[in-house]
């Protein structure tokens, strides 16, 4: 599969959603393309509605010094969201926004091909596992899911705005992210 071909259709494709969220900026992903690591978070916040790119803003920082904790950095990494468009009044997505771009979702990481997806909060654990209710019933725990043809080891933890409103939980994401680091090296 030629991936800068098929990344450059599915955000083509992802163009054409803009009329759905005037005036706001597509941001498709950040990071390598061929990483064994793709993140996926919620939706695109102002800042990285403004520059076009995500986990840019205070909650990226924050993202970024917790990669950096498991030796891990955008270079070695593939962002994107579950919605690649900034939901008015910085709100959660909808489910109605969520699954218009599940589709997408899908494909991206189809292309991606990971070994190993992390899941930031509740919206990806939503889109990806189908998971409705608290994030501490799949929070720390691998599942092993079926996205359109071939299977992807999947870990959620918390999302980096959330420990940006509760710190204490930052406690946990380093452990969730140890167990990542700890699955990606086997």
């Amino acid at each position: 599969m030629d991936k800068d071909r098929e990344l450059s259709k599915l955000k083509n494709t992802m163009l054409k959603f803009n009329k759905n969220f005037p005036g706001k900026n597509l941001v498709f992903s950040d990071g390598n393309k061929d990483a064994k690591v793709m993140i996926v978070g919620e939706a695109p916040g102002r800042t990285e509605d403004k520059l076009q790119k995500p986990f840019v803003g205070r909650a990226g920082k924050l993202l970024d010094g917790l990669l950096e904790s498991i030796n891990l950095n955008r270079s070695k990494v593939y962002i994107t969201n579950v919605v690649n468009y900034r939901p008015d009044k910085n709100r959660k997505p909808t489910t109605e926004e969520i699954n218009e771009f599940k589709k997408l979702l899908f494909k991206h990481i189809e292309i991606i091909s990971p070994k190993c997806i992390l899941l930031l909060g509740a919206t990806a654990a939503l889109a990806v596992l189908n998971h409705i209710g608290p994030l501490s019933v799949v929070r720390g725990k691998w599942k092993n899911i079926k996205i359109i043809n071939s299977y992807f080891d999947i870990l959620t933890t918390f999302h980096p705005a959330f420990l940006l409103r509760q710190p204490a939980q930052k406690k946990s994401t380093l452990e969730d992210l140890l167990e990542f680091k700890r699955k990606l090296s086997s």
